[in-house]
Order: C-alpha cells, then sequence, then structure tokens
C-alpha cells in the first residue's frame, strides 16, 4: 500500500471513529435526559455501604428503572462520579433523569428517619429502642455502660441523665453511637448555659446536681405549667435541710422491684435513691430531662411552697405550711372536702 493510500485510510478511520464516539455520546445524553420509569411512587433504593456502582446499576436494571445497567455506569464514569457514591436508603417520588439520580446519590440525599425520645424516658428505656430499632445499626448500645461511657466519653457516674431527649433525624443504616453522641452533646450544652445563668443563692453545688434535680421534677410533673412551681419547692427544701420525700426517686431505686403500687414499705425501704430515708440528692438522675425542668430548677420562681399534691387532673395543688397540705391530701387524695 503506497504511503498516500495508508494516509486515506487512516484519515477514513480516524473519521470513523470519531463518529461512532460522537454517536455513542448523542446516545448516552439522550438517555440521561429521559425521563426515569420507577416501578412504583416513591421508589425506595437501599445502597449499603461499600456497594458497588455496578451493583446498584443492576438493581436499578432489575427494577426497571434503567433499559441497561451499562447506562448508570458509563454516566457516572464519564462525570468521574462512581466512587462518589453515598450509602443510605433513597426514596425517589418525583420525576427524574438520570442525571438527577445521579446528583442525589452523590450528594447523599437520603430518606430521613426520625428516632424521638421523649423527656422523663430512662437510660435503659433509650438503650433499649436503639439497640432494637431496625432502620439504625446497633453497636454501642449492645455493650455494657461501662464500655459506653469509655466509647462516648461521658464525664458522669451514671449513663441516667447525660443524653437530652428530642427528635433525632438520621438516614437509614446510621450509627446508634451518632444518634448518642448528639444527644449527649445537646445535654452538655444546654446544662453548661443553664448553669451559667442560674440564680445565685441556688442549694445546689454544681451542674450535675442541677441534673439530677431536674430529673426528679420531669418526674413529678403531670403539666407543664407546673414544672417552676414545683422546682421551687424542691429548691425551698434543700435550703431549709427537709428531706425531698419524693416517690419518683424511690420507685427508681426499686428498680425491677416495683410493680406498679407504691406501698408504705416502699417508702420505708432504704435505697440511695430513697428520698423519703435520705437526706438531699440522689447520686445521680432518675431520668432524661427537658429543657423547661433545666430552666425550671436553675432559675425557680420565688415561693412559699413546701408541698404539692396531685389533684387528679395532671395538676397540682401547692402548699405553704403543713396543715394546708394535709388539708389537700384530704380534698384531692382521699375525697373528703
Amino acid at each position: 500500500m503506497s504511503a498516500t493510500r495508508a494516509v486515506r485510510w487512516l484519515v477514513r478511520a480516524l473519521v470513523a471513529l470519531a463518529c461512532a464516539g460522537s454517536a455513542a455520546v448523542a446516545i448516552v445524553l439522550w438517555w440521561t435526559s429521559r425521563p426515569l420509569e420507577f416501578p412504583s411512587r416513591p421508589y425506595a433504593l437501599d445502597v449499603r455501604p461499600g456497594a458497588s456502582l455496578a451493583s446498584i446499576a443492576r438493581t436499578l436494571a432489575a427494577d426497571g428503572v434503567l433499559v441497561h445497567p451499562a447506562l448508570l455506569t458509563l454516566y457516572a464514569r464519564m462525570l468521574d462520579a462512581d466512587r462518589s457514591i453515598k450509602a443510605g436508603q433513597y426514596e425517589f417520588d418525583a420525576t427524574l433523569d438520570l442525571a438527577a439520580l445521579v446528583a442525589r446519590l452523590t450528594q447523599g440525599d437520603v430518606t430521613q428517619r426520625a428516632f424521638t425520645v421523649v423527656e422523663g424516658t430512662t437510660w435503659t428505656e433509650f438503650k433499649r429502642r436503639l439497640a432494637t430499632e431496625p432502620s439504625i445499626a446497633a453497636g454501642v448500645a449492645l455493650r455494657s455502660d461501662p464500655e459506653i461511657t469509655a466509647a462516648l466519653g461521658v464525664d458522669a457516674p451514671s449513663l441516667e441523665g447525660p443524653f437530652f431527649p428530642a427528635t433525632y433525624h438520621y438516614a437509614t443504616g446510621s450509627a446508634d453511637r451518632a444518634i448518642l453522641a448528639r444527644a449527649h452533646r445537646q445535654l452538655a450544652t444546654r446544662l453548661a448555659a443553664a448553669w451559667s445563668a442560674r440564680r445565685p443563692d441556688l442549694p445546689l453545688a454544681s451542674p450535675y446536681e442541677a441534673l439530677i434535680l431536674a430529673s426528679i421534677v420531669e418526674k413529678e410533673t403531670g403539666r407543664a405549667a407546673d414544672r417552676p412551681l414545683i422546682a421551687s419547692v424542691f429548691v425551698n427544701r434543700l435550703k431549709r435541710g427537709m428531706r425531698l420525700q419524693t416517690d419518683p426517686t424511690v420507685i427508681y431505686g426499686l428498680g425491677p422491684a416495683f410493680d406498679g403500687n407504691l406501698r408504705r414499705r416502699d417508702l420505708e425501704a432504704d435505697t440511695p435513691y430513697n428520698t423519703y430515708t435520705r437526706d438531699g440528692l440522689p447520686p445521680t438522675p432518675i431520668a432524661l430531662v427537658s429543657q423547661a425542668a433545666i430552666d425550671a430548677v436553675v432559675r425557680p420562681p420565688d415561693t412559699p411552697y413546701l408541698y404539692f399534691v396531685a389533684r387528679g387532673d395532671g395538676s397540682s395543688e401547692f402548699s405553704a405550711s403543713l396543715a394546708e397540705h394535709n388539708r389537700a391530701v384530704a380534698k384531692y387524695q382521699l375525697g373528703r372536702r
């Protein structure tokens, strides 16, 4: 073959390849702009940690979203996004094209779930829920309390109390440690801020003592508006050296032995948490506390109250003297007028 013919052949070959390449690019671009057909609305796609782009593409093709797995892999590699896919559970409801799908997968635009911790929840209840929530990866919550304390760096004698009850949003498959760490940071931040704004005459020596008292207020409160008044009762009692005499601490001290009926012998059974038999605060909080309970404890109103009794409708009757309290008990607890 002459040199001239060879050059002509090479030029034709390059032109053909260029045309083929352009056609391939055009086909890919056409497919990326087509609306995807989801088998259901919303369509859920679970991308496991470590899942390959090819496995994700096969799943989408098997579900009829893609006509061929190569469409996703080729397009993602063209964008250099094939190693940027984020794990998590995705839900697709609106109409999307392939470009938008890849954008969501690489941005980690995953479905958010909610895990709600209610004020007054105990650590045991919180830990059990974390360990059994199917959409949360249990790990830390399956360990012993000393191991959890070390893993989270909790500087407290107990895991009862140092977590803030709130709603935490997370992606499916998130680690329980992440939720615990967020709840602990929130509590620490909120407690420190409240303690710095406390009343100077509080009979409390530390933020931890404030947390303990707030947990008692939390468990004693049936109506939110009563929290400050209940806090004032306990603060007044501490100032006077009176025992707190609060049933929730006794119940907490009884643990699994409590059968739902608090008896006189229970009030007389001495435990570290029995505030009928022991002076001052119990050794640890007895539940997770709300911001309102913390605020009520660090800045309680000035009141003369030393006693309160449940009225039976969620609210409480407050008294400044034992005689008044006894009359309130007779009226609301014993049904006497």
